[in-house]
């Protein structure tokens, strides 16, 4: 531990565990109060404090014991008011995953990222961490007819990887391909081949979870990545959403969806093979799909608002 990180450690541990004030602690330190105030804010932004503030009536412990006991999951609820607006909850869940995130993330590790709305959220709250040899990988392609994607994925994959000061690396492939033999002759090229290797090494993957309709659309239905024709042909097919832009049915099956063939993400038996599995997810419509991923079985810690978790086990 450096003699920064030493002194940002003693002055939290003297102001938040000791309920000393700033010119006590100023005094110890043999410094300014000034300084005191910056080293106790660092303590916060570096995920090395953290301040949880749960109303006496909240409901969030008791969902959170349900959903583990019913999933086998870690499962983190965030207390939001009931009156709390969908931006709202998904601004606090953000938060939360962004600090956990801070926790998990160490020097040496691969950190896998799936794009969308909620990932976006989640990085403009991310805590500084510098880390040594680590990684960022992108788990899906983001281009489509309309749009390369890659300013939209790129700056989010970016985000992260300056937050830990981490390689970042790119996947630039489509969400879609047309054909399922394009992406077989795809997947056999090195340069291809070499960022599906970096996602294999992941000890943490990162994703939330697309819904098919209702509430905000998920961004993989909103920005032009599907046709019409598609849309129609998942819904005869009794898909509720996705994960990484591969669809699931409300049971958690996706092996026999013809879409599935040509997405870019990994299929939920890939994902599990990552150790650590982060699942962010607020809204009333992203319930019937979160319910699917678990069943999949390619979460292991879920971070979600108190009104979704509540949906979620009032089946």
């Amino acid at each position: 531990m450096s003699p920064r990180e030493q002194d940002v450690l003693k002055a939290a541990s003297m102001y938040y565990l000791q309920d000393l004030k700033m010119e006590t602690i100023a005094k110890h330190l043999g410094t300014s109060r000034s300084t005191v105030s910056r080293l106790v804010k660092e303590a916060r932004e570096t995920g090395l404090v953290e301040i949880t503030l749960r109303p006496t009536r909240s409901r969030a412990p008791g969902l959170g014991h349900v959903i583990r006991a019913t999933y086998g999951i870690e499962a983190f609820v965030v207390p939001v008011p009931d009156e709390a607006t969908h931006e709202e909850r998904l601004d606090q869940v953000a938060l939360t995953t962004a600090r956990l995130m801070g926790n998990w993330f160490e020097s040496d590790m691969v950190l896998a990222l799936a794009w969308g709305t909620t990932l976006g959220a989640i990085s403009r709250h991310l805590p500084r961490k510098p880390t040594r040899g680590s990684a960022v990988v992108q788990l899906n392609g983001a281009a489509n007819m309309r749009t390369s994607g890659v300013e939209y994925a790129g700056d989010l994959i970016a985000g992260f990887g300056r937050a830990f000061g981490a390689h970042v690396h790119y996947f630039p492939v489509p969400a879609f391909f047309d054909y399922a033999h394009t992406k077989e002759a795809m997947w056999r090229e090195r340069s291809v081949r070499r960022v599906l290797e970096v996602q294999r090494r992941a000890d943490v993957a990162l994703f939330s979870v697309g819904a098919l309709s209702g509430g905000l659309p998920s961004h993989v239905y909103s920005a032009g990545y599907l046709e019409p024709d598609d849309v129609a042909t998942l819904d005869v097919e009794g898909v509720v959403g996705d994960v990484c832009t591969v669809f699931l049915r409300a049971d958690g099956t996706y092996s026999d969806i013809e879409l599935n063939a040509r997405a870019t993400g990994p299929s939920p038996r890939e994902l599990a093979r990552i150790p650590r599995r982060v699942c962010a997810v607020a809204g009333d419509n992203k319930v019937v799909p979160l319910r699917a991923a678990l069943r999949a079985g390619v979460v292991t810690d879920l971070v979600v608002d108190e009104r979704t978790a509540h949906l979620l086990v009032d089946d």
